[in-house]
């Protein structure tokens, strides 16, 4: 090989070698979370996580899965717990504004929760009743069997491609339709 290929491709690994190693030698930053910010992250999922809870209790009520003498109870349980924890958020990080510290912490997940259900109905009235939802997909998979039975014949004997009713000679292999 010529000197000028060798250094060619030298310079070229070199190149690729430095490209390759940038990520190890760029310096990062790395910006670690206070404890308080931590600790408000916390917080906050325990809270999303008990609002969760309470949603999910409230439902399972609805559908008659929870015995009713029950219910006020683990549900007393919750709401206290979600107090519980919105103190300690106010505590760690206190909220701004007026309304927010006027609100009783338990009076505070209750608004949450009811915006939640809100939102949940708003989405399960726009959407078509389960009932018609279920009509229409058996009307569509009858359709589509009906569709099928007239289309296909069969398979083809030599090559096992599937053969159509109006077909004479297997569109794949060219064998005769017997």
């Amino acid at each position: 090989m010529e000197l000028g290929a060798i250094l060619l491709i030298l310079a070229l690994a070199l190149l690729v070698a430095f490209f390759v190693a940038q990520p190890f030698l760029a310096r990062r930053s790395v910006k670690l979370a206070s404890a308080e910010e931590h600790q408000v992250s916390v917080l906050m999922a325990e809270r999303d996580r008990l609002i969760g809870a309470l949603q999910e209790l409230d439902f399972d009520h609805t559908l008659g899965k929870i015995p009713a003498e029950d219910y006020p109870v683990m549900r007393a349980e919750l709401l206290q717990h979600a107090a519980d924890v919105l103190r300690q958020l106010d505590e760690v990080a206190p909220a701004s504004g007026k309304s927010a510290k006027k609100q009783a912490a338990e009076a505070r997940v209750e608004a949450e929760v009811a915006s939640r259900r809100e939102d949940a109905a708003a989405v399960g009235a726009k959407s078509v009743p389960v009932v018609n939802q279920d009509d229409e997909i058996e009307e569509l998979i009858a359709a589509r069997r009906a569709a099928r039975k007239e289309k296909t014949a069969g398979f083809c004997s030599k090559c096992g491609k599937p053969l159509m009713k109006s077909d004479k000679f297997c569109p794949s292999c060219g064998s005769p339709i017997k």
